[in-house]
């Protein structure tokens, strides 16, 4: 049997019919950066989200750097978030000159410790990026700094919490464009403004530059796709999570299974963009599993202090103990919301045939 990480098929090819309608009426109707496609889908996103604003920007990693630009992040200050995370939550740190700073996460979420989030905070600090990573909300620090969520992979999965919310709209992700998208979620009109000027070169009107922005802008095309998928974002969501219930039935029915893999508890609002356990011989049981059909992916294998670009940080292996035993033990499983119950049984009894 062959049980891919994702099938981005699965889940468009029913859309077909309804995509190519979208995308004809922006070909045909010949605007292609920004415009009437844009509009409408910040307002229905806001709206399903259940926000005052959603701004449409290019990539998920383009809202970060957009939110941290309107927040004026830039040299000599300090950004504190995880080291277990996808490099673009530091990236758009040291992109602006400021210096990431660290704190570790917490063993059983995956999701960034508040409590040490909150101890790393100093004199220079200015803001907090907490991610709710692999669709799991996050708990969020008590810091008088403004928090920038990284909701990349969590879309819906908890309500704006922080000054700024930002989404991605990756293929993989929950609602997935044809290619990169991304968006700022905010209450405060006067920070949606200013991410909307930054992202088109922080010009209003044509050719006339108040602030030295970027070319953030979503395609009108991707937004066309996306506003056909919105609708059907919460029974994908719900599909996940069922699928979520099962591998834990699952794994406990199946003999075999070592007591020392951990399963991901469920949490409120969790979306389940990964499925993520926690296993003893890691990369033994993936290669395993890939020879028996399977796809698995590791969701990280070096965490971000330990990246060769940020060594000039100064930290050290062992600095942050539960995010490096992570990088260790980390697996994602499939769990896109098509995936069949004789699938998911494949996939356990094949981790159970491995450590048997």
């Amino acid at each position: 049997m062959k049980v891919p990480l994702l099938d981005v098929k699965a889940q468009n090819l029913p859309l077909r019919a309804a995509l190519l309608e979208a995308m004809t009426r922006v070909l045909e109707g010949g605007g292609f950066i920004l415009g009437p496609e844009v509009e409408g889908f910040e307002k229905e996103l806001a709206a399903a989200l259940g926000v005052a604003r959603a701004i449409g920007v290019s990539s998920g990693t383009d809202a970060l750097l957009a939110a941290l630009m309107a927040l004026g992040v830039g040299p000599g200050d300090e950004v504190v978030t995880t080291p277990l995370s996808f490099f673009a939550t530091v990236g758009c740190i040291a992109r602006l000159g400021a210096r990431p700073v660290f704190a570790d996460i917490e063993a059983e979420s995956f999701n960034l410790d508040p409590e040490a989030a909150a101890a790393a905070c100093g004199a220079k600090t200015r803001a907090v990026i907490p991610v709710h990573l692999f669709g799991r909300p996050a708990r969020l620090p008590k810091v008088n700094v403004p928090i920038v969520e990284d909701a990349a992979q969590s879309i819906g999965a908890c309500r704006l919490g922080g000054i700024m919310s930002c989404l991605s709209f990756f293929p993989s992700k929950n609602l997935g464009a044809f290619g990169d998208g991304g968006a700022v979620l905010c209450e405060d009109a006067q920070i949606a403004d200013k991410v909307t000027l930054l992202r088109g070169h922080g010009s209003r009107p044509k050719y006339v530059h108040h602030l030295v922005g970027g070319n953030f802008r979503l395609d009108a095309l991707q937004a066309a796709i996306l506003r056909v998928k919105l609708p059907h974002l919460p029974r994908w969501t719900e599909g996940r999570r069922a699928n979520a219930d099962r591998y834990r039935r699952l794994f406990t029915a199946t003999p075999g299974i070592p007591p020392e893999l951990c399963l991901p508890r469920d949490a409120p609002g969790h979306i389940y963009n990964q499925f993520v356990i926690r296993v003893p011989r890691r990369d033994a049981l993936r290669e395993h599993l890939s020879k028996q059909g399977i796809g698995t992916e590791v969701y990280y294998p070096l965490a971000l202090h330990l990246q060769p670009c940020f060594a000039e940080l100064g930290y050290r292996e062992g600095a942050f103990p539960h995010a490096e035993a992570a990088t260790k033990e980390a697996l994602a499983l499939p769990i896109f919301a098509e995936l069949s119950e004789e699938q998911q049984a494949y996939v356990v009894t094949q981790i159970a045939a491995f450590y048997r």
